[in-house]
């Protein structure tokens, strides 16, 4: 949805001026490539045209002042007295934060690091605007990211520095792990920032080497929101993590994306069962997703939805991420006609799937898959059909 006339007249009225800028970032749904990413694996999200999106102008006292459309709140805080505290404002605080923890100066080569203390570099400066979106919040679609890239752009802007898409990724995942909590890996936050319209993104999470992939002519993307919901700060996700970080401590390597299917077989027995699961499915997820890129390439849309069917059933029986309620709609869609194939997207534990439709059976798809999933939980769900956007971006005010 194009939320640009929205945010425009919101700004308008608040500040009976037109804005400076007007940001959106995109949130995305991954294609395959589940838990792989903090493994230093391999992923292949798109950005969907669902998105943050800001309207601001500077500040040159160094407040960032910002009214939430969504919440129907304000937050306002100092660059240079920053704290912590709770909510969304802390996405747009975190990367402040991390902006200046790392001293980045804008330069004719981009950033570069300053050799003032953290608190005094002047290279970031503050704003005031709007902020809104229509990234549902808690469905596995990456809304924190995109508000952290479009906090990143925001930023970038007003202080005139350059928009390099690798780094800003990386000040979006410190943001995320240091100021908020979430021990993540950085997919989210480089398909926001690198995203090309039309394509998917397969990229290498330990290199950040990527490579965008044409999306197939005919064929659909589908999110399925199961309409239910996960605290992810709260979840188990931190601890599947760990479990991750015990498995590739048992192969003597740095991340279990150093681990092949022949080492894995070989020693899996040494393992206790629940690591062993863990890294089943981390390593053999890997495998998915260089397999998927190829059948993406030559248009195998019948083996590429296998693949996710295959995805979705380690998620649920070897990463037990999964949920009641995403099984019965991964099973729903499977049944349904023009489906290629179907699982769980995001880090699970409630949320939404993904569905590889063929294009001309999409509609009718959509229909038959949320009347018998509210038949079979009780539940009404949404089904968003998606394109893949652009990645962070400043839209012509």
């Amino acid at each position: 949805m194009d939320l640009q006339p929205t945010i425009t007249q919101a700004f308008r009225s608040r500040f009976a001026a037109p804005p400076a800028f007007i940001i959106r970032a995109p949130g995305r749904v991954n294609i395959i490539g589940e838990h792989t990413d903090y493994n230093d694996g391999f992923v292949l999200p798109m950005a969907i045209d669902r998105a943050v999106w800001i309207a601001l102008r500077p500040r040159r006292d160094r407040q960032v002042i910002v009214h939430s459309l969504d919440f129907d709140e304000a937050a306002e805080f100092s660059l240079d007295n920053l704290h912590k505290g709770k909510g969304w404002p802390e996405y747009i605080k975190g990367v402040a934060w991390a902006m200046q923890v790392e001293r980045l100066k804008a330069s004719p080569r981009g950033f570069v690091a300053s050799a003032q203390p953290s608190g005094s570099a002047r290279g970031v400066e503050g704003w005031e605007g709007v902020v809104t979106g229509d990234v549902p919040k808690g469905a596995g679609l990456s809304s924190s990211a995109a508000l952290e890239l479009a906090a990143a752009r925001a930023f970038a802007a007003v202080s005139d520095l350059e928009w390099e898409p690798v780094k800003m990724a990386r000040l979006g995942l410190k943001a995320e792990v240091e100021w908020v909590g979430l021990n993540c890996g950085i997919m989210d936050q480089m398909i926001c920032a690198a995203a090309q319209a039309g394509h998917a993104l397969f990229l290498d999470c330990r290199s950040l080497d990527f490579e965008q992939i044409p999306l197939p002519g005919g064929l659909s993307v589908a999110v399925l929101d199961t309409a239910t919901r996960r605290g992810l700060v709260d979840s188990d996700y931190n601890e599947r993590r760990a479990q991750c970080d015990a498995a590739a401590r048992f192969f003597g390597v740095r991340a279990l994306r150093d681990v092949d299917r022949q080492t894995f077989e070989t020693r899996a027995g040494q393992l206790d069962p629940l690591t062993r699961r863990r890294a089943r499915h981390v390593i053999r997820e890997n495998e998915r997703v260089s397999q998927a890129v190829a059948a993406m390439r030559r248009g195998d849309m019948e083996r590429l939805g296998g693949l996710l069917d295959a995805s979705h059933a380690s998620l649920r029986d070897d990463f037990e991420v999964s949920s009641p309620a995403l099984d019965s709609m991964v099973e729903i869609a499977r049944q349904a006609a023009g489906c290629f194939g179907v699982r769980m997207t995001g880090a699970g534990f409630g949320g939404c799937a993904v569905a590889l439709v063929r294009a001309e059976k999409v509609q009718e798809f959509s229909l038959h898959v949320a009347q018998e999933y509210t038949r079979q939980t009780g539940l009404t769900p949404s089904v968003y059909i998606c394109q893949a956007a652009a990645g962070a971006s400043l839209v012509p005010a």
